[in-house]
């Protein structure tokens, strides 16, 4: 689409000496350095991909709706530059999953802002499996409640199974839908607690627009309700932050003595390479890009990639199972699908268990597949015969998202493939992942409680798909890919891990890493509040440590 920023006419010269260099503008890169700036300090992003005009979503939303284009030309993903391979034992359609542009992958995620659970960071104390974070829940307790503010979430204060929290939601919860009516009665005849999902999309109470019920959260919101990190980049700006677009960092460089990055040096659209220097650099390009860039980034003194001096940079790489079950009600006067977001409701209950098969979330959806468009183009029928295959195939779909957790393990990677490369010539990131059997035990039981809520409503099941349905080729959309985790892991001992506490790498003194990457266990719970808290808690280190 020739709906972005003009890749002639804008200036994309290095910063003159500015604090802090943060790679990637999506969630982490935006809070973190919108933290920063407000705070005083000169910050400048790099970011790979273009600012996409806030005009063009309507037409975005329509390549989302129309049943003969791929998910991935929505955000003009693919081709030479967005280059990967696969050595998993599933497909990954990465291209599909992810955004590279000012506000990355929140332009298409699902708003879906559950915080982990406290069992999430000591799995290895409390259950024997995975390994512990070195900060806990109540650490980052104060700053999930910060993100929660500064995106908007609406949510239930009073839901049973969340973990601890202490202020209200910004926002109330999202009206329930007629589906989830459906299901939280259903949910009571089974002894299932159905309540309403921590939604990022707007009631009216955030200066943005509000919620207009497209039912395209995912994979775009034409009317911008749905929280999107760009609205922190312009954020940034207005407190005096510099934005370069089409800027892809080529590699990091480093001082003679090897504690200290120097430069971030990137390519501009027409070739011309650039050193941008830095008392302080941010890696936040994401859990497939992070770990690519810094083995991208190797010297005589980094030979195996940069701060990986503990051999675990690209391993312990996780990402959520999962699956769907999709129900038909046999009622054709009864209509339960309808405009709104894609998901309002869910089921934790089965997240953390004292015996737990992995972290379970089911998230109610509301505009299942397939859509309206795809079931009339798909029909052989017409006029009122169309009508009523329509209305019986969209509008009594019930549908049922899964989630669900998957333990870090060293074979689980993302590393380079030296034999294909991108169109700057840098060999291609492979992902090789596996989901191991805690994946397919939680899915197996998400499977089953999802059949029982729709049987239990009146409905047949129509079509069930887990990450490892039994007996069943993997389809190309089965869930995957969206939710990536590790591979630039935290940790206490730096023999075993890329990153502190604070979120600064071990083997160099100004280099942080934030995003997914870094996270150490998976859980159950989408990962992208995390992610942001996160940054807003290293955002307070950096800038105390600007400061000393």
């Amino acid at each position: 689409m020739s709906t972005n920023e003009s890749t002639t006419t804008t200036d994309r010269t290095p910063v003159d000496e500015p604090d802090v260099c943060v790679i990637g503008a999506g969630p982490a890169g935006a809070l973190l350095s919108h933290s920063l700036a407000k705070r005083g300090h000169d910050v400048v992003i790099l970011e790979a991909g273009p600012r996409f005009d806030k005009e063009s979503r309507v037409d975005r939303m329509k390549l989302q709706i129309h049943p003969d284009r791929e998910v991935n030309e929505i955000w003009d993903m693919g081709g030479e530059r967005d280059e990967y391979t696969n050595s998993s034992e599933r497909p990954l359609p990465l291209n599909k999953r992810r955004v590279k542009g000012v506000g990355g992958t929140s332009l298409h995620w699902g708003s879906v802002t559950p915080r982990f659970r406290p069992r999430d960071f000591e799995m290895q104390t409390r259950h024997g499996v995975g390994k512990d974070w070195p900060i806990s829940y109540e650490d980052i307790r104060p700053y999930y409640a910060q993100a929660e503010q500064e995106i908007g979430v609406a949510g239930p204060d009073d839901a049973p199974h969340q973990p601890p929290r202490e202020e209200d939601y910004p926002m109330d919860q999202l009206p329930r839908s007629y589906s989830d009516k459906l299901f939280a009665k259903a949910g009571e005849a089974l002894d299932i607690d159905v309540q309403q999902e921590p939604m990022a999309i707007n009631d009216g109470t955030y200066d943005r627009n509000q919620c207009q019920g497209y039912g395209t959260c995912e994979h775009v919101c034409p009317s911008g309700a749905k929280y999107s990190a760009d609205i922190h980049v312009d954020k940034a700006e207005e407190e005096g932050a510099t934005v370069l677009t089409e800027v892809p960092v080529q590699r990091l460089e480093h001082g003679p003595d090897g504690e200290e990055v120097t430069a971030a040096v990137y390519e501009t659209p027409d070739g011309t390479t650039h050193r941008q220097e830095a008392d302080t650099f941010v890696a936040a390009a994401g859990a497939y890009e992070t770990p690519r860039l810094l083995l991208l980034s190797e010297s005589d003194q980094y030979p195996n990639g940069l701060a990986n001096s503990s051999g675990t940079l690209g391993k312990y790489f996780m990402d959520h199972g999962g699956g769907f079950v999709i129900g038909l009600l046999p009622d054709e006067e009864t209509h339960v699908s309808e405009y709104g977001p894609v998901v309002s409701g869910g089921v934790f209950q089965f997240y953390d268990e004292e015996e737990p098969t992995g972290g379970i979330n089911i998230m109610l959806v509301n505009v299942p597949e397939p859509s309206v468009a795809e079931v009339a183009i798909g029909s052989n029928k017409i006029g009122d015969a169309l009508l009523d295959q329509v209305e019986l195939q969209y509008g009594n779909t019930l549908g049922m998202s899964i989630v669900t957790e998957m333990l870090p393990r060293e074979d689980n990677t993302i590393t380079l493939d030296e034999s294909k490369t991108d169109d700057r010539g840098n060999p291609v990131p492979d992902v090789d992942i596996s989901d191991g059997q805690y994946v397919k035990d939680a899915t197996e039981k998400a499977v089953s409680e999802s059949t029982a809520l729709i049987e239990e409503i009146g409905g047949n099941v129509v079509f069930s798909q887990g990450t490892h349905t039994p007996d069943a080729d993997y389809i190309e959309d089965t869930k995957g890919g969206y939710h990536p985790m590790g591979g630039t892991r935290m940790g206490e001992d730096p023999s075993e891990s890329v990153v502190d506490s604070t979120l600064k790498t071990h083997d160099l003194d100004n280099l942080y890493i934030s995003g997914g990457g870094v996270f150490v266990t998976g859980g159950g719970s989408n990962p992208t509040l995390t992610i942001m808290a996160l940054s807003l808690k290293a955002a307070d280190h950096i800038h105390e440590e600007l400061r000393s």
